[in-house]
């Protein structure tokens, strides 16, 4: 090797996935992205990482987002429209990230969630403690032929804090678990980076999710996709993600 070789920069990564399945890009529906010009400069962002198609995941949580279909597929609607207005062909649908809660449960036996193809759904913890009888709710889940995706269950304190068998418990029973780009960037703490690396070395991360919701976090991805790590966690995950085989 020459000293060339050694010291050329190398070029960023790509995602090893090109199907995101959790972002915050819909205009003005959650904390994610304000307005349709900014979800498009997002759009373009995620293209420039190997994303080819995205599944747009709004908040539904109650009290805070109590978003319903009336109300997030205009906000596709005026996405999409910003998108063909530049030009930008990727396709862009939506489903939605459902916090384990009242509203949820409620919107979900009314019809009124948007599931992943395949009858896939993301949901999510709350992040103060385990929702009351959660094994049962992911078991009914299945029952109704349903295919549930915890999100980030890596940023879970009550879990890798206090009871990290938990993921296995879960996991082996048939929970399929999502990690966050942003954990593996370090882009919240070390530990919840600590986590997800272990869940790596476990078997359990079935899809990656950037969780994106703005340019702050897109820059985070931008320099992780640079760096040593990023090489070191796709090569980890080469041939275990779901992210474009579960949608097909």
């Amino acid at each position: 090797m020459s000293l060339l070789d050694i010291f050329r920069k190398r070029e960023p990564s790509k995602l090893p996935f090109t199907t995101d399945i959790h972002c915050h890009i819909l205009p003005g529906v959650d904390d994610g992205s304000p307005d349709a010009a900014t979800s498009a400069d997002l759009v373009e962002r995620m293209a420039g990482w190997g994303i080819s198609r995205i599944i747009a995941t709004p908040h539904v949580t109650e009290a805070t987002f109590e978003n319903t279909p009336d109300i997030l597929d205009p906000a596709l609607e005026e996405l999409q429209d910003e998108l063909r207005r530049r030009g930008i062909d990727l396709p862009v649908t939506r489903s939605s990230e459902n916090r384990i809660d009242d509203f949820f449960r409620d919107q979900l036996d009314k019809g009124l969630i948007t599931l992943m193809p395949n009858n896939y759904i993301l949901v999510e913890c709350s992040f103060i403690q385990e929702p009351w009888q959660l094994d049962r709710f992911l078991f009914d889940l299945k029952i109704k032929g349903l295919r549930p995706i915890l999100a980030h269950p890596e940023r879970y304190f009550y879990y890798f804090e206090h009871n990290s068998s938990r993921y296995d418990e879960l996991h082996r029973a048939g929970t399929l678990f999502q990690v966050n780009v942003l954990s593996l960037a370090g882009a919240y703490s070390k530990v919840e980076k600590k986590t997800a690396e272990e869940l790596i070395k476990r078997g359990y991360v079935d899809f990656l999710g950037t969780d994106l919701h703005n340019h702050r976090h897109a820059d985070c991805i931008d320099a992780y996709l640079a760096s040593s790590d990023a090489r070191r966690h796709f090569q980890a995950l080469s041939g275990r993600l779901l992210n474009d085989s579960a949608f097909i």
